[in-house]
């Protein structure tokens, strides 16, 4: 099938996977063959400035394939995956326009939902109400307000992560304005979805994957992720930003505050990257609609790229 004939039937290849796993190099590959343009579901390459520590496409691969969603924001910027969604369905829809074949590729399990699915974001913040829970979780009360979400919303409480304190404000903050719990909220708002996504995920041997990580931090490091966090610094940008919270760079700023050892910094650089996977593929697993491509260190990203095409022309349209 030739790749007009899939823009016709609107259909988005959809590739996700753990980290380190080659999804962005099985996506440039793909948009090759297709003429395609590439949609990143990442939550953390969108913003400027993050570019080791994330694993942005290197210049070369973002001058060969358009993408969007990458560098768009400054980190102190708030993004969630509720704009996400809605802002790339125009994008989707922006690039069939021009005869062209989206693709996304990402590792947010969160943000790619948002985007295939539909997305409930809620109502606006009360500041006030946020403030009270953030402070309770300050003073070590989330495991009490994981009960008390619990009580009013049973099924938001089993999906979100209890390690995301975040999340779990989001939903007693919903329930506190609206009445109502998130997951009623997520039930009754439908959300037109004008394409067909056709879901890859990308498979390894946990040991092999875990291997790819340690070698990719290490490779981080040299290729100097620290002095991005100089970089960063300089430009008044802080580890108390969201955007910086994370994998990565929050080890990073640690060793440069001197509050850790090099050695120190790189094993929890490698142990967090390690998790963050495992919750990856957690995610990933309960979406019975991808169709999981094993690899191995022999793998050749172009042919695998050559299989998804094949397979995604084969897909009934539904």
């Amino acid at each position: 099938m030739e790749p007009v004939t899939l823009v016709a039937q609107r259909k988005v290849p959809v590739l996700v996977g753990p980290t380190a796993s080659g999804k962005t190099n099985v996506a440039i590959e793909l948009a090759k063959r297709t003429g395609g343009e590439i949609i990143s579901a990442d939550s953390r390459q969108l913003y400027k400035y993050l570019t080791i520590g994330t694993a942005k496409p290197s210049a070369l691969q973002l001058t060969s394939v358009k993408h969007h969603f990458v560098g768009i924001l400054t980190p102190d910027q708030e993004f969630n995956a509720g704009e996400f969604g809605e802002k790339g369905r125009i994008v989707i829809d922006e690039i069939f326009s021009r005869n062209k074949m989206p693709i996304v590729v990402g590792g947010s399990g969160l943000y790619i939902h948002s985007l295939i699915d539909g997305f409930f974001e809620g109502p606006g913040a009360d500041k006030e109400f946020r403030e009270i829970l953030e402070r309770r979780v300050a003073s070590g009360e989330l495991p009490v307000l994981i009960e008390e979400l619990r009580r009013v919303d049973p099924k938001s409480a089993e999906r979100i992560d209890p390690t995301k304190p975040r999340r779990i404000i989001r939903a007693l903050e919903v329930y506190h304005i609206t009445g109502k719990p998130l997951s009623l909220h997520h039930h009754e708002s439908r959300i037109e979805i004008r394409f067909t996504p056709v879901l890859f995920g990308l498979e390894w041997e946990r040991a092999k994957l875990y291997d790819r990580i340690n070698r990719r931090c290490e490779t981080m490091l040299e290729e100097g992720l620290l002095k991005e966090i100089d970089l960063l610094e300089q430009r008044g940008y802080s580890s108390s930003l969201n955007s910086l919270n994370t994998v990565g760079y929050a080890e990073a700023f640690a060793y440069r505050r001197g509050e850790i050892s090099y050695a120190e910094m790189l094993r929890l650089f490698r142990q967090n990257s390690r998790r963050y996977a495992k919750r990856q593929l957690t995610w990933f697993r309960r979406d019975p609609r991808i169709k999981w491509l094993k690899c191995d260190e022999s793998t050749d990203f172009g042919h695998l790229a050559d299989t998804i095409y094949q397979q995604l022309s084969e897909q009934p349209r539904t």
